[in-house]
């Protein structure tokens, strides 16, 4: 009779809904040569690419680095060169989450890669505008850039970070002539995140 019972509760348990794995939504702080913001990462729809990017931020990696690319109208773009434009080794890369849902609309953050669809590493960029033509639907590789959070505090540094001067640095283009440096990046705790709101 045990063993009929104990079969009935193993039964109704695995009957039973599993409750949803919560997944991590983040905020990092970007301490600034130009002003701070503040940025919320997604994890529930670009597990990948918020897991990479926050074990980056939690190794300390974007502290002391640029913002090493603004194009006006297009995008602010960061995370792996320091202001004399050595460019910093990474990690391996990553797989490309460009088709979970997000559009590269204003003021989200994404991946940045080559043409190599799934070689983002360290650098990502946030968007100045709606940029419908970094969306899947609408590269010629199919692929587009994964969207994997966006800006929720700060949109004004943004702003003014895509109309600083830019010009040639060596073989670079489109750099600012006065350096934009990430001086801390970090994850805010929930005391941090209370005290700002």
């Amino acid at each position: 009779m045990k063993r009929i019972y104990a079969c009935l509760a193993a039964a109704l348990l695995a009957a039973a809904p599993s409750a949803p794995v919560a997944a991590e939504t983040s905020e990092v702080e970007f301490q600034t040569t130009r002003g701070n913001f503040v940025l919320q990462v997604d994890a529930e729809r670009a597990p990948e690419s918020a897991a990479n990017f926050l074990r980056y931020v939690r190794d300390g990696f974007y502290n002391g680095l640029i913002f090493h690319r603004i194009i006006p109208g297009f995008v602010v773009q960061g995370g792996g060169f320091t202001p004399e434009m050595a460019q910093k080794e990474t990690r391996p890369p990553i797989v490309n989450e460009s088709k979970n849902g997000w559009k590269n609309d204003r003021h989200t953050i994404s991946m940045a890669r080559t043409s190599d669809p799934n070689s983002a590493t360290s650098q990502f960029f946030i968007n100045l505008v709606d940029n419908a033509g970094l969306n899947p639907e609408n590269t010629r590789d199919g692929w587009g850039y994964a969207v994997f959070g966006q800006v929720i505090r700060g949109n004004e540094v943004i702003e003014k970070m895509g109309a600083v001067e830019t010009g040639q640095v060596g073989p670079f283009s489109d750099v600012p002539l006065t350096p934009i440096v990430m001086t801390l990046v970090h994850v805010l705790e929930k005391a941090e995140k209370e005290a700002e709101q």
